[in-house]
């Protein structure tokens, strides 16, 4: 175990604290013992990349590269091309292990719907990110009870809380290329519209083949890149989901914001679910009588230390990607879209804060979306940053430009259609930040697609989702607060306002009347949010239920009457949406040949993705030295300053103080690993995913990636692109050492190394 001396040298040479907060830190110290070896020497202590950081650990490489990745977030199937590669890097175990949605390994690993996460036990215990269970934790808080903050630790099942009606556990059951049912005789339709209205009734058609008859199974018809291929995806639908335990704050989100999407990293981001079903095995909505779920498969946890240079795998589910985008697409991206994202999450963060500062139900209450926002918003500004170091606009304009078949189309039809992108995503934005708004856009669509027949409504208001819309509007209750919503909505109209006359949306003139000015807005936000009935979820799921378009035209409730002058204009923003999806349908599938077929994996798209590397470390510049890819217990103490976001529980810093590490120590590191670094291809919806070594064990979950490489979702750069993940020695030693967690460590099978009161 690393002494105390590691402590002093943060402190001194790093900064872990300033002024009083150091002094306190130093005071808790035993006196350095120069016998003990130093974590980090005094000579190798550099400045401070960013305010709050404690000393990066940099060395050289202690094993040779062997493998550099191309990177890739491929599909199950595709695994076994890569076979011979695996084999060479120290796979342990049978390939087609890595290749089957439902095999042994993959059958653990399943979607939050949003997130990833692993079965870890018989009785369905899962094991995901702290940051997915935002969502539980904020649906179980009020403003004297904040588990957000908290963090929640159940004794017993019956402590386990419901994460909520709209919470869902996805198992994948089978895979089925289903391209050319899909896209037969689209070709020949000349109409963009018509021939997307075509594809999405053979979509509807498949899925309502694909779950006749079988409860409890949720199918859909993933489409890839942008419709070039087409997977039938059938998934046991888990609606129980209750949280175990998820740690503080201070554990879970160490470093806040001021760490995220960094390195080092040294966060505690990990939490536990368990799903539950009836008495009969098959999933059932939340009842105090359904019992654990019983998955086929359980991951184990590794049978031996993690090291630098050992072969790992993420299995999980992706979210979206756009390593095949045109030169076209990708100028929207830089220059227009990634720009007003920025814009914008800046400027609704600082209304969330403002509003938030002295009402404590409105900081509870926009607790996620305001940790989504920043979240997106740093990783936006390090893909802006990322793509123009990289010049990746000049060099795809470049290849692009020597095409004249389906790129140049492309490229053509995308420039075509830039005229509406303002409007519609400003009339996108004002329809859904604010909570009731966005409930009356929804029961406005409701009562409109009602009235079809059910093969002829949007997807997403077939029967078969009314359950979920309606609990959507109930679970609201957990988000809506009303100084917040009056808020948000007036913000919204206020940026439409200052959006130059060419690109403002009619929305504006529709909602205010003629006069517009700031005060006319805040008035009409005011007096929509005061008068308003959809503050009642009762409400809201009674119009949702019944209202039909001409009872919603007789209602007086403000929202609904601005929901309605709304419609139109989102109707026509549709069309032209599907005007791309259907002109893509044409076009895609040749340009995704011309670029390799599918010999290439997929950009990511939520469906099920096993990505593989090394564990290994990176320069951030060459002439920047090398990342160690681990770490360590006490730089998360050396950190420490008592105060948001660095204020580790005074718990953790006594059993580092004490040498309370038990058997969750590195003998070749010296003590408890943290966080560690790997070269695998990952993004958004990667979360909480299962990180595995080349025996299939559980060795951590991904969590995040590093600022530097944030434009891989555009382009893999072997040499920075890192993910981040959270070590399982450190999850299995906060659980033991710091929270107590006995029974769940042992339904983990692990025996407690400590006691506690």
């Amino acid at each position: 175990m690393r002494s105390s001396v590691a402590l002093w040298v943060f402190a001194f040479s790093a900064g872990c604290g300033a002024g009083q907060e150091r002094e306190q830190l130093l005071a808790k110290l035993p006196p350095p013992t120069s016998e003990l070896p130093i974590v980090i020497p005094i000579a190798e202590a550099h400045s401070m990349p960013y305010p709050g950081m404690a000393a990066p650990f940099f060395a050289e490489p202690m094993v040779p590269v062997r493998f550099e990745n191309p990177g890739g977030m491929w599909m199950p199937h595709q695994i076994l091309g890569h076979q011979d590669k695996l084999k060479s890097l120290g796979l342990e175990l049978d390939p087609k292990l890595l290749a089957e949605p439902t095999s042994p390994v993959l059958g653990a690993v399943v979607s939050l719907g949003g997130c990833s996460a692993s079965f870890v036990s018989s009785d369905g215990l899962m094991v995901t990110n702290h940051h997915c269970a935002t969502g539980a934790l904020q649906y179980n808080s009020t403003a004297t009870t904040n588990l957000l903050k908290d963090g929640h630790i159940a004794r017993s099942r019956e402590e386990e809380k419901w994460n909520g009606p709209t919470a869902r556990v996805f198992v994948t059951q089978s895979v089925t290329d289903v391209t050319e049912k899909v896209l037969s005789g689209s070709a020949t339709i000349k109409d963009d519209v018509r021939r997307y209205k075509f594809v999405e009734r053979r979509q509807k058609e498949l899925t309502e083949s694909c779950e006749k008859g079988k409860n409890g199974i949720r199918c859909t018809i993933a489409r890839f890149n942008d419709g070039a291929k087409f997977f039938e995806i059938e998934q046991l639908e888990i609606r129980d989901v209750r949280l175990v335990l998820a740690p503080p704050a201070s554990v879970g989100n160490y470093g806040g914001e001021i760490d995220n999407w960094r390195w080092p990293r040294h966060t505690g981001d990990y939490s536990f679910f368990r799903a539950y079903v009836g008495k009969d095995g098959k999933p059932a909505d939340h009842s105090n009588d359904n019992v654990p779920f019983k998955p086929p498969h359980a991951l184990k946890l590794a049978s031996r230390p993690l090291k630098e240079g050992d072969l790992v795998f993420v299995a999980g589910y992706p979210g979206r990607t756009n390593l095949y985008k045109s030169s076209e697409e990708l100028r929207d991206a830089i220059e227009w879209f990634y720009p007003r994202r920025i814009r914008q999450f800046e400027s609704y963060i600082k209304v969330i804060e403002h509003v938030g500062a002295n009402d404590p139900d409105a900081k509870i209450k926009g607790a996620s979306l305001w940790r989504g926002m920043a979240n997106y918003l740093t990783n936006t500004k390090g893909q802006l940053e990322g793509l123009a170091r990289t010049h990746l606009l000049e060099k795809r304009t470049a290849e692009d430009g020597t095409d004249q078949g389906a790129k140049k189309a492309v490229n053509d039809f995308v420039a075509s259609m830039r005229p509406h992108r303002e409007k519609d995503a400003a009339l996108r934005e004002l329809s859904s930040m604010p909570r009731l708004l966005s409930a009356a856009t929804t029961i406005v669509r409701m009562a409109e697609e009602r009235a079809k027949a059910d093969k002829d409504r949007h997807p997403d208001y077939q029967v078969r989702n009314w359950k979920r819309l309606e609990q959507g509007l109930v679970t609201l209750d957990k988000s809506y607060n009303k100084a917040l919503d009056e808020a948000l909505l007036a913000h919204a109209l206020r940026r439409i306002q200052a959006t130059d006359a060419h690109d403002r949306s009619e929305a504006l003139a529709l909602i205010v009347g003629k006069k517009i000015d700031d005060a006319a807005i805040g008035e009409l936000a005011k007096r929509a949010v005061d008068e308003t009935q959809l503050a009642e979820s009762a409400k809201r799921v009674e119009l949702f239920s019944n209202a039909t378009t001409t009872d919603l035209k007789k209602s007086k409730d403000p929202l609904i009457a601005i929901a309605l002058k709304l419609r139109p204009l989102l109707a026509a923003a549709e069309d032209r949406e599907d005007k791309v999806s259907g002109r893509f349908a044409l076009l895609k599938p040749k340009y995704l040949q011309a670029l390799g077929g599918d010999a290439l994996p997929p950009d990511a798209n939520s469906t099920l993705r096993v990505t593989y590397g090394t564990v290994r470390g990176y320069k951030s510049s060459e002439d920047k030295p090398m990342y160690r890819p681990f770490t360590l217990l006490s730089q998360v103490v050396a950190k420490a300053t008592g105060k948001e976001p660095f204020d580790a529980p005074q718990g953790l810093i006594d059993a580092y103080l004490v040498r309370k590490t038990g058997p969750y120590a590195d003998e070749a590191l010296g003590e408890i690993p943290v966080n560690f670094l790997s070269d695998l291809h990952i993004t958004g919806g990667n979360s909480g995913s299962a990180t595995l070594n080349a025996k299939g064990e559980l060795v951590g979950l991904v969590f995040d990636g590093n600022y530097e490489a944030m434009s891989s979702d555009w382009q893999f750069q072997p040499k920075i692109t890192r993910s981040i993940h959270v070590d399982l020695r450190y999850v299995l030693w906060t659980l033991d050492a710091v929270l107590g967690a006995r029974e769940l460590l042992l339904e983990l099978g692990v025996s407690p190394a400590f006691s506690h009161p």
